[in-house]
């Protein structure tokens, strides 16, 4: 299993947090994880809110164990309760179904692991994701249309 390079993740995080600051988001937190699950790179900016680690790992962590960007699991959740409860009782609560959880391709298209963003709003939080795995070369993967 390929995962995502601790090389490319720093890139990922370093151009998220850089898109975050040319579009005037308000400070960011951006943790990603490899094919399995586990953090590569993390970085808070100053002033970012205490709980924004655990919201951007639950974004790339859900989006990971679903398959499917975060945006489309807050979409699944809102039309499915039963299935959210039962997801968040199996997760213990790691799973955040809010925009800003994108999945990380390589060029072949094989799954390499996640950004999940938190700190402004989750549209703004998911198009810093995209721009920083653009960035390191490899495929955005947000899993519904944005």
């Amino acid at each position: 299993m390929s995962s995502v390079t601790l090389a490319q993740a720093a890139t990922i995080v370093d151009a998220a947090l850089k898109k975050g600051r040319d579009t005037s988001c308000a400070p960011l937190t951006v943790a990603v994880l490899d094919a399995g699950g586990h953090l590569v790179c993390f970085k808070r900016e100053d002033k970012s809110g205490i709980l924004r680690f655990d919201i951007a790992y639950g974004k790339a962590w859900g989006a990971l164990g679903m398959g499917f960007g975060s945006r489309e699991l807050g979409n699944r959740a809102a039309k499915a309760p039963m299935f959210w409860t039962a997801l968040a009782a199996a997760s213990h609560g790691r799973v955040v179904p809010a925009a800003g959880g994108v999945l990380i391709r390589n060029a072949a298209g094989d799954l390499i692991g996640a950004v999940g963003i938190s700190g402004d709003v989750s549209d703004k939080d998911e198009v810093c994701a995209i721009a920083g795995i653009e960035a390191a070369n490899l495929k955005a993967d947000p899993g519904a249309a944005a």
